[in-house]
């Protein structure tokens, strides 16, 4: 249930279009549904402008299909993140319509159409190839609220000109999500480069001394550029989420 659902169910009713006991049947469920093993937030669009993403990481397959079928019933679009392949399979044999990307290990349930609700665009960079999963978590997240994302890949700093060749696309982004692992140097960069808000993401790829994303983390947190905000590690989710706050036409 989100604004516009709400509204058309009220002048539905105010038209006499729908009887008073149809419209307590579609609005019961508000603002929660107590499933046993889950209590589902159906307020959070109407409160928040986005519904609830269910995170796959811990829950067994019985709890994503209880829950996954009962968010269908809303006829809603659904996200799940962190999500293995065994698990994915049987959500995609449960909800064949649905998508699953392996690589951002996220499944998508569209049963209605995204609407573009940003104010413009979001700009996903990631530095190498192997921040990519991450990459694509933040992307695929910030799509399914509603924005216009384009991506950039493989333009670390190792090899700056990949990045400096692509001013035009940053200098168009009203938000940017960038991506790195190593020693984090990416978003500082960027920071250096455009004028919008820089969301940071640290990854866990790197060598010994990176400490599974920590050295990222620190230098990321201590960047010299204004504007560059911090996430944690490996969280693209955490980062399309902010991104997408910023974005937002009424925001």
């Amino acid at each position: 249930m989100n604004h516009k659902k709400l509204g058309r169910l009220l002048q539905s009713l105010a038209d006499g279009q729908i009887s008073v006991d149809d419209g307590v049947e579609r609005l019961k469920h508000l603002p929660f549904e107590d499933l046993g093993i889950a209590q589902i937030d159906h307020h959070r669009e109407l409160r928040q402008g986005v519904p609830e993403v269910i995170l796959g990481d811990s829950k067994s397959p019985d709890q994503l299909k209880i829950i996954l079928s009962a968010m269908a019933k809303r006829n809603q679009n659904i996200l799940v993140t962190r999500l293995d392949h065994e698990k994915a399979k049987e959500l995609c044999n449960l909800f064949p319509e649905g998508e699953y990307d392996s690589d951002a290990r996220t499944f998508c349930l569209l049963q209605q159409p995204i609407e573009i609700t940003g104010q413009g665009k979001i700009v996903v960079i990631c530095a190498g190839t192997s921040d990519l999963p991450v990459a694509r978590e933040a992307v695929i997240t910030a799509r399914m609220l509603g924005n216009e994302v384009e991506e950039l890949i493989d333009v670390g700093v190792a090899g700056i000109h990949r990045l400096l060749a692509r001013q035009k696309l940053l200098n168009e982004a009203a938000v940017l999500i960038v991506i790195a692992g190593m020693e984090g140097a990416l978003p500082s960069v960027v920071g250096g480069l455009v004028a919008a808000p820089v969301i940071a993401v640290p990854t866990s790829v790197g060598y010994g001394a990176s400490f599974g994303g920590v050295a990222a983390l620190l230098g990321m947190l201590n960047s010299c550029a204004g504007g560059v905000t911090v996430v944690n590690i490996d969280n693209g989710f955490g980062a399309a989420f902010a991104a997408n706050r910023i974005n937002q036409k009424n925001g």
